[in-house]
């Protein structure tokens, strides 16, 4: 008998997983109907139109920073989700694939530290208020 599948009479097979190979894609394991798409749809228009502002944010050398496209998709998630930290916030974007979808995160993309977040998302905020970025995201305007 094979050490990767346990054959148990009328139970069923238990097959043990070694290795994964997906060929479905995560736009397909998200159901067109979730509530989400709208969400993703609606912060996706707001987030291109502040594109521009983004740039100017942030120095054109240097180290690459968390895009910050996805720390506000990721924020808006614990908000949604009721994560209570950054710390598993992050943890949930690592195995959740709802929420790597959301963000914009591939499968196999790794997933940033807490910390990383953290203190990117502390940069970013403060900066976008001033250049008045965030008040222009909080008037979003209605998915009708």
């Amino acid at each position: 008998m094979s050490d990767a599948i346990r054959l148990t009479d009328m139970r069923g097979d238990e097959r043990i997983q070694d290795g994964m190979f997906s060929y479905v894609s995560l736009e397909q394991r998200v159901p067109q109907d979730h509530p989400l798409r709208a969400v993703r749809k609606l912060t996706d228009a707001v987030l291109q139109t502040l594109s521009p502002e983004f740039d100017a944010l942030y120095a054109g050398s240097g180290r690459p920073s968390i895009a910050p496209e996805y720390i506000l998709r990721a924020l808006l998630l614990q908000v949604f989700y009721s994560v209570r930290s950054e710390r598993l916030l992050v943890e949930q974007i690592d195995y959740n694939l709802l929420f790597r979808w959301f963000v914009g995160l591939g499968i196999d993309d790794a997933v940033w530290n807490h910390a990383v977040f953290s203190k990117n998302r502390d940069r970013l905020l403060p900066r976008m208020w001033r250049s008045s970025s965030l008040p222009k995201l909080t008037r979003m305007p209605s998915a009708s």
